[in-house]
């Protein structure tokens, strides 16, 4: 996880320069190296160091390149409660940063629970996720190149992969509201849309499915993500477990005809 870090603060000032088409002042670049010395340390560290930063520099037109980076890598803790903290003081940073509005709905969709004592609550949180993703889908579809030395392609991959981003997590708010038939069709758009694997997405649709009673189909994506090159360990037992689960139900179902 540290070296996940790392990398992430290595690439901040790469990752400012195309969020803003523009190389950093000399006294931003101090701040941005200091980000990178901190981060093997640890994400705190490193978080320390990009408040130092946000707080040198309140206007720079990097700080919210460097606070959805530091989301990010908190992000890659499991640690969302402060992701989510970057991420918001981007989005205040720049209200129209739909990278960090992408982020927060997929953040607030993962942490709502199915049943929660206080339903209006649930409520208000499922739909300030909703505006979140449908506001930075819109923004992201007239979004220009942020740096004219990237390629057509690169900004396309980010944009389509952002773009499942976003229906990953109206599919997951469509499944919190038991609208199964909404949430297979977002599932089916961010698998099909992004360019690189998405293999939460593809569990995700399968359990749509299985939930749908269409366990032929459940257990066939699930069989896709099982072989997935390279899959990581926690994925793959995941998905066993969910095709396990869709087999069961299919055999019972068989069973009662």
């Amino acid at each position: 996880m540290i070296k996940r870090i790392v990398f992430m603060a290595a690439m901040l000032a790469t990752t400012a320069i195309m969020m803003v088409g523009q190389a950093p002042s000399p006294d931003e670049q101090k701040g941005i190296q200091a980000i990178q010395e901190a981060a093997p340390k640890g994400v705190d560290a490193m978080a320390a160091a990009v408040d130092d930063f946000a707080a040198k520099f309140p206007n720079s037109p990097l700080k919210p390149a460097v606070l959805s980076a530091t989301g990010d890598a908190y992000e890659s803790t499991g640690n969302a409660a402060r992701a989510m903290i970057y991420y918001q003081s981007a989005l205040d940073a720049d209200p129209k940063h739909y990278y960090s509005m992408l982020m927060l709905a997929s953040e607030i969709a993962r942490g709502t629970k199915e049943f929660e004592i206080d339903e209006a609550a649930k409520t208000a949180k499922l739909n300030k996720a909703e505006k979140y993703a449908k506001d930075g889908l819109a923004l992201l579809a007239t979004a220009p190149k942020p740096n004219p030395a990237a390629t057509d392609e690169q900004w396309n991959t980010l944009k389509k992969d952002d773009e499942a981003r976003a229906h990953e997590a109206l599919g997951m708010i469509a499944m919190l509201r038991k609208k199964n038939d909404v949430a297979i069709s977002e599932f089916k758009q961010a698998v099909q849309v992004g360019v690189s694997p998405q293999p939460t997405a593809m569990i995700r649709l399968a359990g749509a499915y299985t939930d749908s009673a269409k366990f032929t189909e459940a257990m066939a994506e699930l069989d896709k993500v099982i072989a997935i090159p390279g899959l990581p360990a926690a994925y793959k037992q995941v998905a066993e477990n969910e095709k396990k689960r869709a087999a069961q139900l299919k055999a019972q179902a068989d069973g009662k005809k």
